[in-house]
């Protein structure tokens, strides 16, 4: 099992919008690192969904349901995605101040690789987050 993070500013694509249609191709990713993690993620692994410039929190999470394929809004076949289907609302958004200031959180990719918009996640950074959201 592995564990990742993406990023939506939710004018874009809500959480919220994310649970009504039940299921999403995870696109529009153009860094290659990025590109990268969605390419490692395999069908199980686990997904924490997080607000970006809007709200700035973790919210809920995911389950990678498909793995990657190519990009189909793009011709270019440098770009892939993968399908994520949404898991559990965290009662208690995570925001990225608690993140910053917990110590056992304070290396994760989200504070040191801030624009960053997929990235792994070590088993215990995942399992921090989701129990500050409980």
């Amino acid at each position: 099992m592995q564990y990742f993070l993406v990023k939506s500013e939710p004018f874009k694509y809500s959480w919220e919008k994310f649970n009504e249609d039940g299921r999403t191709f995870w696109d529009g990713v153009r860094n290659y690192q990025a590109r990268n993690n969605l390419k490692a993620m395999k069908e199980g692994d686990l997904v924490l969904f997080y607000h970006s410039n809007e709200g700035k929190a973790v919210v809920g999470v995911a389950k990678v349901v498909k793995e990657f394929y190519q990009d189909p809004t793009t011709d270019d076949v440098n770009w892939v995605v993968v399908d994520l289907a949404p898991m559990e609302t965290l009662k208690n958004p995570v925001t990225l101040e608690q993140i910053k200031t917990d110590e056992q959180l304070k290396d994760i990719a989200l504070v040191r690789q801030g624009r960053l918009s997929v990235m792994p996640l070590k088993a215990e950074e995942f399992d921090r987050i989701v129990a500050l959201g409980s």
